[in-house]
């Protein structure tokens, strides 16, 4: 449970997902609890991740085919 207690995120999503499954009527495992929630974080910041990459890439001032002679748009 350490882990979660320095991070806010984390221990909101770790107290949602034991509350999610004792609203079905069944017993939450702990441990099995902080991996799902844990693993359901990376997925999020894996996809937050490449969500940047792209965007940095569709950004005209990040393209690297242009020549050096061509002027790109200037960002008012």
């Amino acid at each position: 449970m350490c882990l979660l207690c320095d991070d806010e995120k984390a221990y909101k999503a770790y107290m949602d997902f034991l509350d999610a499954v004792e609203r079905k009527g069944k017993v939450a495992d702990p441990n099995a609890a902080m991996d799902a929630v844990l693993d359901h974080l990376e997925a999020l910041d894996a996809e937050r991740a490449r969500e940047n990459v792209k965007a940095r890439q569709d950004d005209p001032a990040n393209d690297k085919t242009l020549s050096p002679f061509f002027c790109s748009p200037i960002n008012k």
